[in-house]
């Protein structure tokens, strides 16, 4: 299958960046991807304080704008993430959702682990502040393969990969908003194990450069192959990667590296 990854600097003008994630994803199709896949808060990405005020139910208009464009081309959409209403509290989840060509919601994923760190220099991160988290892991089956869901900070956490494996995923979302401080050093060498280690296909849409709230995200949107080798990987601009995923190739890695994954359920913890 012929897949795509699109790496945006969204801000906080929603129709602006729908409008350009819709062009995105028109230049996508257009070079015959049957998968598309964004990056996270692709919708919205603006100062901590104004990120409540543009939650959104779903469907909503953010997810009805997308549903539009799987079904215009008939092809898969994976909705990075979009901050989603919680109608029991005043905190929002930081939602992935897949649309399939039909424009049906097949899936949704509410990030589990919340970026809440402080990093050298004095730059403080609270995403609990006004993020709830989520507690399903997601896998869902379709005709191009089986899919499994994170988002962002998800990534170190090695547990979660480990269980989408479990329950069957052959391809891996990780859509972010990754910072430039720890994307640096961390972004590309923990996507590459998380590929490795699952023997499963990896693909990372990132934001990139500078945003409303002065931080800037890392860039370097990437799709990587169950042997950890890169198979495609965005310049620092809004852009549009590729690649040809092989579910056989895959196969073949499978049986020179037999995993002890599917003995092993004992080590979940959740």
């Amino acid at each position: 299958m012929y897949v795509a990854a699109i790496q945006m600097n969204s801000q906080d003008n929603k129709e602006e960046n729908l409008g350009k994630a819709e062009k995105f994803i028109d230049e996508a199709a257009s070079k015959g991807a049957s998968l598309v896949v964004l990056p996270e808060l692709f919708n919205y990405l603006g100062l901590d304080e104004n990120m409540p005020s543009q939650s959104e139910y779903i469907p909503g208009l953010t997810i009805e704008r997308m549903i539009t464009k799987a079904q215009q081309y008939k092809i898969f959409v994976l909705c990075g993430s979009i901050l989603e209403k919680d109608k029991n509290g005043d905190r929002s989840f930081n939602t992935s959702v897949l649309i399939d060509p039909s424009g049906k919601i097949i899936a949704k994923y509410r990030k589990i682990h919340l970026f809440d760190v402080e990093i050298e220099g004095g730059v403080v991160y609270q995403e609990s502040a006004f993020i709830k988290p989520g507690n399903k892991v997601v896998t869902v089956n379709t005709k191009l393969a089986t899919f499994g869901l994170s988002i962002c900070y998800d990534l170190r956490f090695p547990e979660l990969y480990r269980r989408l494996s479990f329950n069957g995923a052959q391809i891996i979302f990780i859509p972010a908003a990754f910072t430039l401080q720890t994307g640096k050093d961390h972004w590309e060498a923990l996507i590459r194990a998380r590929a490795i280690e699952n023997q499963a296909y990896v693909i990372a849409p990132n934001q990139v450069g500078f945003h409303p709230k002065n931080n800037q995200c890392y860039g370097k949107s990437i799709i990587v192959d169950p042997w950890g080798t890169v198979m495609a990987k965005a310049s620092d601009r809004e852009m549009v990667i590729y690649a040809e995923l092989d579910l056989m190739y895959q196969e073949k890695i499978k049986e020179k590296l037999p995993s002890l994954l599917h003995k092993r359920e004992d080590i979940f913890s959740f």
